[in-house]
């Protein structure tokens, strides 16, 4: 454009020219010309820079959009944009936005055991190596995996704790499908492997890693999100799965035992008048097979009651196991529930929080279920225990705790202490 400006002007003067007369005034034009067009050409160069400061402007402007924020309005928010800088914006995004993104954190711990129970060993032991794995595949779906490296006396056992993808529709409906941990209550669905995550050294023996109370994984569908419900804070999560394989403590991976599916659903309410509190009810129905010919139906309601705020932290949980033998429609019930206590104090940098937990299971003792091959998996228990947590930085914290329970009728009470490094990177 510039350089046919510089053309026309260029034949308009050497019009003049041709016309002029006298040598001086021709002399005087040219200069005049002459001057003309170099400030022409400085006025070209301002422009061209010009452009190319608002061209710069306008890429690094739709490079902070893509990678800081996913709104319409924003991503125009340089009006004076040229058609060329719009048509390669959704070329910018894409490129910008990298699917899939694979991020990894990893969870461990080191502990140390002496207890006066018989047969027990005192010692050092690796506890559980974990890796968190997810990456988002698209807008709305993404992949979250876990696994757990558990040390054995022949090695170390490796176990796909969860394996997931999902599409999130919106905020009420979320739809996923893969390997759980089962929805069942509170403490299941909130912590998981990895100690570092959780306030105390051990988990309830009612939702214990390889217990047999309730089931811990869950292999299926899974469909969650909000409620509308204001101020309440409703939410749900449904789900339809294989059962508990022939182990009791193992989700049917490659498959259900019986021809019928598992399904769980729990609701929940987080009020915001009252930011940390939840409460939560969950049912969850199977048919098991733990040999074969003996075939139970299984019905497990579970309530609970949280507080996560850390001054206090207050966490309960009542569950009730429900068998049928469908052969001889003979019924059992068994009860378990915790109660969690603990407090992050407001000295010493907020670094130490002592809790305290009661736990409690009975078990008819003629239920059939929990007895495996005369090997009972489930045994009443009454137990305390009573620790402190201090956090060494953000990503670790040394724990120490004391138990005392008391498994089966006749059996004689247990006291241990423990202690714990947890960390996660």
């Amino acid at each position: 454009m510039y350089s046919r400006l510089l053309l026309v002007f260029a034949l308009a003067s050497g019009t003049a020219l041709a016309q002029a007369t006298s040598l001086p005034a021709q002399q005087e034009s040219v200069q005049s010309l002459i001057d003309r067009i170099q400030q022409l050409e400085k006025r070209i160069s301002e422009l061209e820079d010009h452009q190319r400061k608002q061209d710069a402007a306008a890429t690094a402007n739709l490079q902070t959009v893509t990678e800081g924020q996913e709104s319409q309005d924003n991503a125009t928010s340089a009006p004076a944009l040229h058609s060329e800088h719009a048509a390669s914006s959704t070329a910018i995004r894409e490129a910008e936005m990298h699917y899939p993104s694979l991020q990894i954190r990893g969870f461990g711990d080191v502990d140390f055991s002496a207890t006066n129970q018989k047969g027990s060993v005192s010692g050092f032991n690796l506890g559980q190596f974990v890796l968190h794995l997810a990456s988002p595949l698209s807008k709305k779906v993404g992949y979250f995996g876990e696994l757990s490296f558990t040390a054995r006396p022949t090695g170390y056992d490796l176990q796909v704790e969860r394996t997931i993808i999902r599409y999130d529709y919106n905020d009420y409906f979320k739809v996923s499908f893969g390997k759980y941990h089962t929805p069942l209550g509170y403490w299941n669905a909130a912590f998981h492997h990895g100690a570092w995550l959780q306030t105390t050294i051990s988990r309830p023996q009612m939702v214990q890693f390889g217990g047999t109370f309730i089931p811990v994984h869950f292999v299926g569908l899974q469909a969650e999100g909000n409620l509308p419900s204001g101020g309440l804070g409703l939410g749900y999560s449904v789900g339809l799965g294989n059962g508990r394989s022939s182990i009791l403590s193992r989700a049917g991976d490659s498959g259900d035992i019986n021809d019928n599916r598992a399904w769980v659903a729990s609701v929940f309410a987080r009020p915001t008048r009252f930011y940390g509190l939840q409460l939560g009810g969950s049912v969850y129905g199977d048919k098991l097979t733990p040999q074969p010919g003996n075939n139970f139906s299984e019905l497990i309601t579970a309530a609970d009651v949280v507080w996560t705020k850390e001054r206090p932290e207050f966490l309960s949980e009542f569950a009730n196991v429900h068998h049928r033998d469908l052969r001889t429609s003979q019924i059992f019930n068994s009860q378990a529930f915790y109660i969690q206590l603990a407090y992050r104090l407001p000295w010493l940098e907020n670094k130490w929080k002592p809790y305290y937990r009661f736990e409690y299971i009975h078990r008819p003792l003629n239920e059939p279920v929990w007895d495996v091959s005369g090997v009972s998996s489930v045994e009443d228990l009454v137990g305390s225990t009573v620790g402190v947590r201090y956090d060494i930085t953000n990503y670790a914290a040394f724990k120490g705790e004391y138990r005392s329970q008391r498994t089966g009728v006749d059996e004689p009470r247990v006291n241990g202490a423990f202690f714990q490094t947890a960390f996660t990177f």
